[in-house]
């Protein structure tokens, strides 16, 4: 049985005159920053906030400044996810959140085709009351295929203000991963990402894009392959992966983005096969650095690189040394 997390604490605060003359959206965004601005205008149409003791629907409504604002917020609504035993490899975990080290083939939430089986449904069997939080506590995702650090929060208040700080890029993302070619030594990729026009599953570097950065480091070069360092500037869907392609470096095993390569005629015979044999794109979340969201301590986690992509870079490095 699921526990159901009780409503959040009422709130209350008088409006500052200085703030005389704004939108009462805006203001109660301001005044409990722990909520975001679009919870905040579902609470004010619901009927939760009143003002001077009066309930106001209205959130273009205009304050004076000096009036009683309070806050009642509504216990928060329940998804029906089933809850799924599934071994899960925690970094970090305090009562405002955990950060997991994700494997590959775990899919991050239920969508066509994957109804059960995620890490959501992992999630909510770790902690019931996650069931509580919209989309489980969730504030990022990783491709199914890619590993690595992902930050959960175990509270309302902690998921607002992680989702803020990716927005405002405070979280940082680093990244490893083995491509094809021999790398430039360091650079970034600034090229805007979008749906691409066609295949609407795939994304696709495009003028009229989001714009995206990708910074990267070469950490050792092969015979015709490289292991790189990434730091994400932006967090576009499939960034990496569509940057790497774009850069003429499509990450190994990346069928989507990098197609089938053929194996050069320089590479030996045993770590040919094994980049042939690489089941998925070889990409790991292997940092993550951010304040706290409720104490604001430093945080910085890593984690080391899966067994696969360990194995891939000693065959490619066994094969450049011979």
């Amino acid at each position: 049985m699921v526990e159901r997390q009780k409503a959040p604490a009422a709130l209350g605060a008088t409006v500052p005159p200085g703030m005389a003359g704004d939108r009462l959206d805006r203001v109660l965004a301001r005044l409990f920053s722990d909520y975001s601005r679009a919870r905040m205008q579902r609470w004010v149409r619901d009927g939760h906030v009143a003002l001077d003791g009066a309930p106001c629907r209205n959130t273009r409504a205009r304050v004076a400044g000096g009036e009683r604002l309070r806050v009642n917020p509504p216990p928060m609504p329940q998804e029906d996810w089933r809850p799924q035993p599934m071994d899960l490899r925690l970094v970090y975990r305090d009562e405002h959140l955990l950060v997991l080290d994700k494997p590959a083939g775990l899919v991050v939430h239920p969508g066509a085709g994957n109804l059960d089986g995620t890490l959501l449904n992992a999630l909510v069997h770790l902690q019931p009351a996650l069931a509580a939080l919209p989309r489980a506590g969730l504030v990022h995702r990783l491709d199914k295929n890619t590993t690595g650090l992902m930050v959960v929060a175990c509270t309302l208040q902690a998921q607002t203000r992680l989702s803020r700080m990716i927005a405002q890029r405070d979280v940082h993302r680093g990244y490893q991963a083995i491509v094809h070619g021999v790398a430039p030594a360091a650079g970034r990729v600034d090229a805007p990402v979008g749906r691409h026009r066609v295949q609407r599953t795939r994304m696709s570097v495009r003028e009229d894009g989001r714009h995206a950065r990708t910074h990267f480091q070469r950490l050792a070069a092969f015979r015709a392959h490289s292991h790189l360092a990434l730091e994400l500037g932006t967090g576009r869907t499939h960034q990496i992966r569509v940057h790497m392609a774009h850069l003429g470096h499509p990450i190994v095993g990346d069928r989507e983005y990098g197609g089938v390569r053929p194996v050069p005629a320089a590479l030996g015979r045993e770590a040919a096969q094994a980049v042939l044999d690489f089941p998925r794109q070889a990409l790991h979340a292997c940092r993550l650095g951010f304040a706290h969201p409720v104490t604001g301590d430093p945080l910085v986690l890593q984690c080391e690189l899966p067994a696969d992509m360990a194995a891939l870079l000693c065959a490619l490095h066994a094969d450049a040394t011979t």
